[in-house]
């Protein structure tokens, strides 16, 4: 399993703190952003921001809503949760959409998700080479308020890198999805 030899002080300032961990990422960027959390004891969210205009972009969390209900037209994905013990990956469209209590409910023939909107506080569009295969992953991913992934939805999920279509509608999501 990848190790860093990072460590992250209370010393640091806020300048030294990401560009260690930009550091960190870049030793293998094709490493789980989850496992390098974990080593570094921070947040995942942490690795994102600290990438910010690399390979990561900050989207406008108000609409986490629009974003997700957009996930509609782009067919079937892979979509990713993971908890303290537990990763599942699960591979369908989404749709089928409801609110109920604060919850927004997502029932496609393929996804069943009860998403706790009171939980997520931030969106990112994120791309890397895939830990399998090291062909490019897209993927918008959900903090929770504690800095951990609520959820990630791929675009493409390793075997080949992502077609000129796919990329398109990528960078276009990004665009109407910036964060001012």
């Amino acid at each position: 399993m990848f190790q860093t030899d990072v460590v992250l002080s209370p010393e640091m300032t806020e300048i030294e703190r990401q560009e260690a961990i930009r550091e960190a990422y870049n030793k293998d960027r094709s490493q789980m952003t989850l496992m390098l959390a974990h080593q570094l004891r921070i947040p995942e969210v942490d690795i994102l921001r600290a990438l910010e205009g690399d390979t990561s972009r900050e989207l406008d969390f108000s609409r986490w809503e629009e974003i997700i209900r957009g996930f509609e037209a782009l067919g079937d994905v892979t979509v990713i949760v993971s908890n303290g013990a537990t990763t599942i990956e699960s591979f369908g469209q989404f749709g089928g959409f409801s609110n109920k209590d604060g919850f927004l409910n997502v029932r496609s023939k393929s996804l069943d998700m009860h998403i706790r909107s009171w939980e997520l506080a931030s969106v990112f569009a994120f791309r890397k080479p895939s830990h399998l295969d090291k062909h490019e992953s897209l993927s918008i991913q959900f903090f929770d308020r504690r800095g951990s992934a609520a959820f990630k939805v791929f675009l493409n999920f390793g075997g080949k890198d992502p077609a000129p279509e796919l990329m398109r509608t990528y960078e276009e999501l990004i665009a109407n999805f910036k964060k001012n």
